[in-house]
Formats: structure tokens, sequence, C-alpha cells
């Protein structure tokens, strides 16, 4: 099973400072208080009529109402869950909790657990209490079983037996790494065929993207998260890469541009999506040169919600050099093509950070929505300078999720024959090396994007 997104409940905190109290109420969206608290505050008579209060004494009593409910909306709670361990739950009535979930979201280490300190540190000691049991004291790795199975009351809202096998549960995007990095490569031609899985550099890329590498041993890159032990593949330590916009960035890009309309008309009389458009539209104006030299005057930095791999920056903005006034389709799809290509070289960025850190990378493994487009597969490869394999099947994140459940049913003797035998290989996408000397040129050029962005920081906060 794997998580995804879940509107959350959304509460309110009114509070009411009054003459002799400070008042406070939990309120959810309709209007309905669910909670109350008050604190007394100090006033002091210096001289008769005379009446004063202390604003830190003030600020204090509101500390206490705020805290006094958060324990009542708290004391109440049995088990906080990260989605995928509550669906998990849901399923099985078991409260063990996924390594997964743990060590990449809620600081647990899987080799000496829960670190007391920090949840004192942040004013959660509560959590301590009861050797952590609401917030697990039974971690698993993914794919063991869970307890005995889908419970009657599961198997009745899903349709399905009970005491079916279900799975310890895996992020989403941990789910898509594990349904492809582990596919049997043999006669592609592949140089990842007589190398280790460690070799491998699963991508996926939707609306943002996730480079999953794993290693024998721990890895630190900067910029990287991780090292996690078996928090994708057991027995494997994962680094987990990141761009924080791809496919978004691409919609933003295209969808602002005074050519979109037009664009939209274009491809809806061809049957096309917008993409599949440009792609072609790009084709016919690339005349005899390799599309992707069709931005050699236009470079983009990619970093418009700022940078999560390998910079760790969360202030940095996106750039665009080379913009002329013209803004018809061939503009547009130049502008398209240069964004594809800047997130291909911010992946080429975030694995180089992890080869010098240590890694040794030389095939990636992609998937998600993005790996449905061939102009994003194709850039991937010639910009990176390594093969690209695409699954057989597109939806690699159910395909994760599934082979959990396989090993959870005891079909399989570990996660890795699992995925040996359920990822299959759709498509090979080898890099164009007679454009490499290009590509290297832009990558300059793309590093030298975010230099010039940290000096134009550094010159406007210059006293």
């Amino acid at each position: 099973m794997s998580g995804g997104e879940q509107k959350p409940e959304r509460y309110y905190v009114g509070v009411d400072v009054g003459t002799g109290s400070v008042r406070a109420a939990l309120v959810d969206q309709s209007g309905v208080l669910l909670a109350f608290a008050d604190q007394p505050i100090k006033n002091w008579e210096p001289q008769f009529n005379h009446h004063e209060q202390s604003s830190e004494d003030i600020w204090a009593a509101c500390c206490v109402v705020t805290k006094n409910l958060r324990e009542i909306c708290w004391d109440k709670a049995g088990h906080f869950f990260d989605l995928p361990d509550f669906l998990s739950w849901k399923a099985t009535g078991v409260t063990a909790r996924s390594l997964c979930s743990l060590v990449c979201k809620w600081t647990y280490s899987a080799e000496k657990g829960w670190d007391d300190s920090f949840w004192k540190m942040i004013g959660l000691e509560d959590f301590v209490a009861d050797n952590y049991s609401k917030i697990g004291n039974q971690v698993l790795p993914p794919g063991a079983s869970l307890g005995n199975g889908l419970t009657p009351e599961a198997a009745r809202d899903l349709g399905l037996l009970p005491g079916i096998a279900v799975a310890a549960s895996l992020i989403d995007a941990h789910a898509g790494g594990l349904g492809v990095i582990g596919a049997d490569v043999r006669g592609h031609g592949l140089i990842c065929e007589g190398q280790p899985v460690t070799s491998r550099l699963a991508v996926i890329c939707g609306t943002s993207s996730c480079h999953m590498g794993i290693s024998k041993d721990p890895i630190f890159v900067p910029g990287v998260w991780g090292p996690y032990f078996s928090a994708m593949v057991p027995g494997f330590w994962l680094n987990e890469g990141g761009q924080s916009v791809t496919g978004k960035l691409i919609d933003h890009m295209v969808q602002g541009h005074a050519a979109f309309p037009e664009l939209q008309v274009k491809a809806t009389a061809r049957c096309q999506s917008i993409y599949a458009y440009l792609n072609s539209h790009l084709d016919l104006i690339k005349k005899a040169q390799p599309v992707g030299f069709l931005t050699v005057d236009l470079h983009v930095w990619p970093d418009f919600h700022g940078n999560r791999s390998p910079l760790a920056d969360l202030t940095l903005k996106g750039m665009v050099t080379g913009l002329k006034l013209s803004q018809d389709l061939d503009d547009l799809a130049i502008l398209y093509l240069a964004t594809v290509q800047a997130i291909a070289l911010g992946t080429r960025f975030i694995i180089e950070a992890m080869e010098a850190a240590g890694h040794s990378i030389s095939t990636l493994f992609l998937c998600g929505g993005l790996s449905k487009n061939p102009l994003f597969v194709q850039m991937h490869a010639d910009i990176t300078g390594m093969p690209v394999v695409l699954s057989q099947e597109v939806e690699s994140v159910l395909v994760g999720a599934a082979v959990l459940g396989a090993c959870a049913s005891g079909d399989f003797a570990s996660v890795q024959e699992a995925m040996a035998k359920m990822s299959k290989v759709g498509k090979v996408v080898f890099p164009r090396l007679q454009d490499k000397k290009y590509y290297d040129k832009k990558y300059q050029v793309f590093l030298k994007l975010v230099e010039h962005q940290k000096e134009y920081l550094a010159i406007m906060n210059d006293d």
C-alpha cells in the first residue's frame, strides 16, 4: 500500500484576553466549539484606583490556554499515523508502523529507534510515554506481513476476503522506486546488467520529482535526504534527492505564455495533448539540427519554488535568460523545451552530488507522469549521458505497492525477488552521445545561473 494525499480536517483557535483571564476555544469549520480552556491573569494595584497588568503575564496565559486546548484535541488521540500506516491500520487493525514512514518523515533511526531528547526539545515529550505507543513502538520493514491480514470489517468494505495478506507500507514515491529499480534488464544492452543494483537511480517524476539511489553502506550526500536504512529496498541504504517542482513548472511556463490559447486550439483540432502537439511542433521547427539545439540562446534555472537538492536552498528563485519580444507558438515551444532541459540539468546536478559523495550511477529508471513524455525522457538521457529505462507498466507506484503485497503473502522469499520478477523493462532510451559537447555547455551555463543569482543577492544585501 502506498500513501497519497488526504484532505485534513481544519480547526481554529480563538483567543480572548479579558480583564481577569485569557480564554481560548477550538472551533471547527462549521463554527462548532469543540474545546475550551481559560487561565487567570494577574492584576496589580500599586495604589487605590490604579490597576496594572503585565504584557508578559498575558502572553504566558495565552500560551497556557493554547497548550491546554492541544492537550484536550491531543489527550483523546490514541495514535498518530502517517497516511500509509493509517491505511494499513484500517485494513488490519495492527498499529505497527512502516520503517519507511518513520525513518523518512518521523526522525526514527533504524539502528537506534526513537530519540527521547528530540521530542522533549520540541515540547512533545508526551510521545515518549508508554514506550512511544502513540506514534509507534512496533516498526516493520516494507513488505512485512501485518497481523492476520484483512479484518472482516475491512474485507467487507473492500469487497475482498478476510485474512488476505497486507504488507507494511511505503511512501508513494518510494513505492515507485521499488516498482522500477529491480527490473531484470538482461538482453537490453545496458551497462547496469553486469553491475549491482546500486548502480541504478530511480527517478519518480510527476508534479515534483524524487531521485532514489541505494547503497550497501551509508553515504552522506549534502543536500540529499538520508541515508535511510531499509526505507525502500530492505537491506540497502536509501538516499533521496528531489526537485520541488517539475511537472508543475512545465505547466506554469506553458500556460502562462501568450501563445497558450493558440496552442490549445491547435492541439484540440488534432485531438492531441498540448505536450504531444508541442513535441511535434519542435520537430517541425528544428530543421536540420537536433531538436535540443533550439535553446542555444535560451536558458532556464528551474527553482521557481526553491531548491531541494542538492543545494537545499528554499530562497532560490527561477531564472530565464535569452527572451525576445516575439511571443508566437515557436517561442512557446522553445521555452517549453528549455524548461524540460532545465529539469534534466537539475537531475544531472543531483547525480553529480551523489557520485561525489560515493554513489556510482550508470542507468536511470524513470516512472511517473512525466516519463510518458518522449521529449522529457530523451532530454534526461542526452543531458545525463545515461540510458533511461522505462517500465513496461506505466503505473510503477502501483506495481511497487503490489510487490509489497506479494512479499507479505509469502509468494516470494524477499522483496528483492519480487522486484526482479514483477518489474519489467518496457523501453530503453539511449543518449545521443554526438550531442554531448552541446549539453556540457548548457550545463556550464546552468551552473553559472545559480552562481550569478547568489551574486545578485549579495549585491542587493550589501550595506
